[in-house]
């Protein structure tokens, strides 16, 4: 084959060039998705590095003085948002400019301060992301099926509108309407305070003897999996995000208190019951979180033992493939010098258990159940 160049497998709503400006884990993700649809993007970092490794990774070109795009994505950190959006609003007046920011109000209030003309700026957040950031860690798919958030006003054009909500469709994200007040009160809840008692949890396994975290299982590690995250990112998330995040802190604090005193005299009358209404109003929210691409769907699981030898995941899901069964969730877990992992497998409960039929009978162990 002569010829390397290939026609995009789909076409792009968003049409011209899209700058990024920011080529992190979300700038350089959002790069990765759109190259493969035909869409022109330019990349531009104040780390030169940076850039240099987004664009060996294909997440697109390097930004020059001749471009004249017609999105500007800003994805540069918390703390100079407003700044960012400011000079590219300034540099291309005709261009539409978005930012990635998990905070809205805060850099939107600073940008009025300024008397800036914010006609051509929507700000938005995808509700995606990674605990290890960088050009490195960028994927193409991490937007897909996640909500975009989406904070227009009343004097938002409806053309600039719809480049922004292009832009979440391209990436297969989808489109939400919040204004910044929601947004803040919303990710303060469901982002903000989650790594913040993650966080605070895994800080306790520092000092921990190692014969305690050699216990640890799964479960644990799915409740502290974004103690990964930055430091320095997260300072500035939750002092932009105060207000909202002290608001959840203090409920939580109050509850942690209630249990804590009912277990220090667990027999004495309503301790139980404290406790008990504690675990069952988690039941209540856990339930109320979308499942699957957004739905509110609720899976069945089963636990296959998977032997620690080589070939045997591509074993599991080839037999799970060729049995018609969907995975809508999967997880893995191995402990350590355990001659065998568990595999916990989510379908749809109609198919559950035709699943654990079909996987008996091809020799699988499923946990719970008698040889």
């Amino acid at each position: 084959m002569t010829d390397d160049t290939r026609a995009p497998a789909l076409a792009a709503r968003v049409s011209g060039t899209v700058r990024v400006v920011g080529a992190g884990l979300l700038g350089s993700s959002i790069g990765h998705a759109l190259t493969p649809l035909g869409v022109d993007v330019a990349l531009s970092d104040t780390s030169p590095a940076q850039l240099r490794l987004a664009i060996d990774y294909g997440a697109g070109r390097a930004a020059t003085d001749a471009d004249d795009p017609a999105l500007v994505v800003v994805c540069t950190p918390p703390d100079v948002v407003a700044d960012t959006v400011a000079a590219e609003l300034a540099r291309y007046p005709r261009a539409v400019v978005t930012d990635v920011a998990s905070v809205k109000l805060d850099p939107l209030r600073d940008l009025r301060a300024r008397g800036i003309d914010l006609t051509h700026y929507i700000g938005s957040h995808p509700m995606a992301g990674r605990e290890r950031g960088g050009a490195i860690s960028a994927r193409a798919d991490i937007f897909a099926g996640r909500p975009w958030v989406i904070c227009r006003d009343e004097e938002t054009p409806a053309g600039d509108l719809a480049i922004v909500e292009a832009l979440a469709l391209d990436l297969g994200a989808t489109p939400v309407e919040m204004t910044p007040e929601e947004h803040d009160r919303s990710v303060a809840l469901v982002s903000h305070v989650p790594q913040v008692v993650a966080s605070l949890l895994a800080a306790r396994f520092a000092s921990a003897p190692e014969a305690s975290l050699a216990l640890a299982g799964q479960g644990v590690r799915d409740t502290t999996r974004i103690a990964h995250s930055a430091p320095e990112l997260w300072v500035q998330i939750l002092a932009a995000n105060a207000d909202p995040v002290v608001e959840q802190l203090d409920l939580m604090a109050a509850d942690l208190a209630r249990v804590a005193d009912a277990l220090r005299a667990p027999d004495a009358p309503g301790s139980r019951r404290t406790a008990a209404d504690a675990m069952r109003q988690g039941n209540v929210g856990v339930a109320r979180l979308p499942g699957k691409h957004g739905q509110k769907r609720r899976f069945e699981s089963f636990v296959v033992m998977v032997d620690d030898a080589s070939g045997q995941l591509g074993r599991l899901f080839g037999d799970l493939g060729e049995l018609g069964v969907n995975v809508e969730d999967l997880r893995l877990e191995h402990s350590p010098g355990a001659p065998l992992g568990l595999a916990e497998i989510s379908v749809d409960p109609a198919t559950l258990e035709a699943a654990v039929d079909g996987m008996s009978a091809r020799g699988w162990r499923i946990a719970g159940t008698s040889d």
